[in-house]
């Protein structure tokens, strides 16, 4: 993971982790697996992208996913986005008719959310790699340990953060975070399953939005 770039303050908050004995099992485990010729996504270089377009200080608001698409040239390091050029996945389609519907903006073309991830929408997978097409492959070894004490960090280090928690699994990370001190929006996943059971409507956006905005922090321009 020597080609990894992560912003400096990220490097200072987290340092503890990464000297952990877990994280260097995660290392050895990628190293394997390239080692074995296997293709992991996201690229190395991007694996903690998150991290590197939201410096901690500029975190905001986080949106949480599960782990990186598993397809050729989708993952890029932010949850729920793609790289430019590649097609917006379903989920992301949602996301987008639910922006419309909630703030009215115009469906976009591209599927690259780094525009939010450098307004301070930490765009977080709980599981920051993937082998090609196999999704949850690395659902075991040890990332989930990982971001959820980066989700503790940014609870316990900052206040009136916006936690979006999409599904049943992004609101199992909710006892990493403090609810006295930040605000937690929760809705069904954006997925084609689940969305028409309560993420169309949620208006999370424009929620964000207000919320930010009574924390006497500038509001995320969602447009793309």
């Amino acid at each position: 993971m020597a080609d990894v770039t992560i912003n400096e303050s990220w490097k200072t908050v987290l340092k503890d982790e990464f000297n952990q004995l877990y994280f260097e099992q995660i290392v050895m485990f990628l190293k394997h697996e390239k080692a074995l010729n296997k293709t992991i996504y996201p690229p190395g270089g991007l694996i903690f992208n998150a991290f590197d377009k939201t410096p901690f200080d500029q975190v905001k608001v986080v949106i949480l996913g599960q782990d990186p698409y598993h397809g050729a040239g989708q993952a890029h390091g932010l949850c729920f986005s793609v790289q430019p050029g590649v097609k917006p996945p379903p989920s992301l389609v949602n996301i987008y008719k639910e922006l419309h519907q909630d703030i009215g903006m115009p469906i976009p073309s591209t599927g690259d959310l780094t525009p939010w991830a450098e307004q301070g929408v930490l765009l977080l997978n709980a599981i920051l790699t993937v082998r090609a097409n196999e999704p949850a492959s690395h659902s075991k070894i040890g990332w989930e340990t990982f971001t959820n004490a980066v989700i503790k960090k940014i609870s316990d280090l900052k206040t009136g953060v916006v936690f979006i928690l999409w599904g049943r699994f992004a609101q199992e990370k909710q006892i990493f975070i403090d609810a006295t001190k930040h605000h937690i929006l929760k809705a069904p996943h954006p997925s084609p399953f689940s969305a028409n059971s309560g993420f169309f409507g949620c208006k999370h956006f424009s929620k964000t939005n207000d919320l930010l905005i009574k924390e006497g922090n500038t509001p995320i321009n969602w447009q793309l």
